[in-house]
């Protein structure tokens, strides 16, 4: 796993840290790192022109102390000051080993750099950046230079991942100790480029995480054994689709059936059913219409999807209503979740619910759900997944540009795995049942909500290209490449 803290736990760690050794010595690990990093990007570092955007703070001081060990290698390294003062002991290193010192309108020298570090702002900073600031953010982030940003780019919030207004847009972030939520979490994700950690010491003194990110070997689906049976894998039920969204109903049982249930179970309307039965002949399917014993002539399952395709009208709410008295794990998802989001019946039966439950909200369905702006949503996804999870006693995976799945108690997991062209229609359903046979199969549900997303995001980066070529896709070649996703975790 890689795991993120947010400030106010970096800073105690810090503080625990330093008060064991000499003054000093923190701040010249981090700034050896940071010039290690630079070092590196550089072709070569005798004669390159390094410019430091310098602020007041820590952040400051390991930049001008960073810019301080390229110049003593040869680099041409002038810093510009963005505040009224800065790190006495970084300028002096600086000014000793023969770099200079200049106001923040000497912008020309962003524009004929080899390689800019920003040291504006620190992992403290939060709102927007003001002047000079944003201009020294806006000028370094569209210079032909290599952008460095020192432990998170100015103007992101680094324990959120926020950003207010103009903030850099780094090739590199270098960060120390931890990383930050903000540094995995968009929209701040976006502006870090490549994440370097540099170790600073800091691993015995920091808490648990609040933010991890899987790995490869982080994700372990179950798999059947010697003595397995189709029931033993896990049976899960399937309720989607309508006559006006039936490829719904195909999608979610098809994620099901690919993410490795042992038998699923799918029940709908007549022309659902039809589909699902032509597509996946290997469900077992059942029409049924809503009423008091709706689930009864289904079977026996040991976690059920509901909500992909079935409408907005009282069928819906009454087949969701249903799904929520099971006392098996439930995923709600797509119509499902606008349902709730409507009915403050199905609200209270949500929460009175023993068993997990996992909602799959995109922004715009978790804001009906949390009655807010989908553009905070999408400006503060972490506060808002979290939020979520505690105000409806659910796990919840908000699926986005960073997929995030959030439960009470709990860090919250950052999906790593996915593409931009995840964003076409039905590839939703697919994560649906593909999460319910995960459910099934006997996976916690935060374990599962997590392992899903992956394998999802897995598949889609393999059906649209390799090696950075990637083309369009649809929630069909999804589907169709799950199982070489499942296959590169082995």
């Amino acid at each position: 796993m890689r795991y993120a803290h947010e400030v106010d736990k970096v800073r105690a760690a810090e503080q625990a840290l330093m008060a064991r050794l000499p003054d000093g010595t923190l701040m010249a690990r981090a700034a050896a790192g940071l010039a290690a990093v630079c070092a590196r990007l550089l072709p070569r570092v005798y004669g390159a022109r390094v410019v430091l955007l310098v602020g007041g703070g820590a952040n400051g001081g390991d930049t001008l102390y960073a810019g301080a060990l390229l110049a003593r290698r040869g680099a041409r390294v002038v810093a510009l000051r963005a505040g009224s003062s800065v790190h006495e002991g970084g300028a002096a290193a600086l000014r000793a080993a023969g770099g200079r010192l200049l106001p923040p309108d000497a912008l020309g020298e962003i524009d004929t750099a080899d390689l800019v570090i920003d040291g504006l702002t620190g992992i403290g900073g939060s709102g927007g950046l003001r002047e000079p600031h944003a201009t020294l953010a806006r000028r370094a982030s569209a210079a032909p230079a290599t952008l460095v940003a020192c432990d998170v780019p100015s103007g992101v919030d680094a324990s959120t991942g926020a950003v207010a207004g103009t903030a850099v847009h780094a090739d590199v972030t270098v960060t120390f100790g931890t990383h930050k939520p903000g540094l995995i979490i968009d929209p701040g994700a976006a502006h870090c480029g490549v994440v370097e950690l540099v170790d600073i010491g800091l691993g015995a003194d920091l808490p648990d995480p609040d933010v991890v990110a899987a790995r490869p070997d982080d994700v372990r689906p179950p798999e059947p054994g010697p003595e397995s049976d189709k029931y033993r894998r896990g049976v899960v039920g399937v309720i989607a689709g309508s006559g006006t969204f039936p490829g719904a109903a195909v999608l979610a049982a098809g994620g099901a059936v690919r993410g490795g249930a042992g038998m699923v179970r799918f029940a709908s309307d007549a022309h659902a059913v039809e589909l699902v039965r032509q597509r996946w002949p290997e469900t077992v399917t059942r029409v049924v219409e809503p009423g008091p014993d709706v689930l009864a002539g289904i079977g026996r399952v040991q976690a059920w999807v509901v909500g992909p395709g079935l409408g907005t009208g009282e069928r819906a709410e009454a087949l969701v209503g249903a799904v929520l008295t099971a006392d098996v794990p439930v995923l709600v998802d797509a119509d499902g979740l606008n349902a709730v989001s409507r009915s403050d019946k199905l609200r209270r039966e949500l929460l009175c619910r023993d068993a997990p439950t996992v909602l799959t909200p995109h922004a715009g369905e978790l804001a009906r759900l949390l009655r807010v702006d989908r553009d905070a949503i999408e400006a503060r996804r972490l506060e808002h997944a979290r939020r979520a999870a505690e105000e409806l006693g659910a796990t919840v995976l908000l699926k986005g540009s960073t997929t995030l799945v959030a439960e009470l108690d709990r860090p919250v997991r950052v999906n790593p795995t996915g593409t931009a062209w995840l964003a076409t229609a039905g590839t939703g359903d697919v994560l649906s049942g593909l999460v319910g046979a995960l459910l099934a199969g006997g996976m916690a549900a935060l374990e599962a909500a997590a392992a899903g997303a992956y394998l999802h995001g897995l598949a889609a980066r393999l059906a649209s290209g390799r090696e950075g070529r990637e083309a369009p896709i649809s929630a069909e070649d999804v589907l169709r490449a799950l199982p070489d996703a499942f296959r590169t975790l082995d």
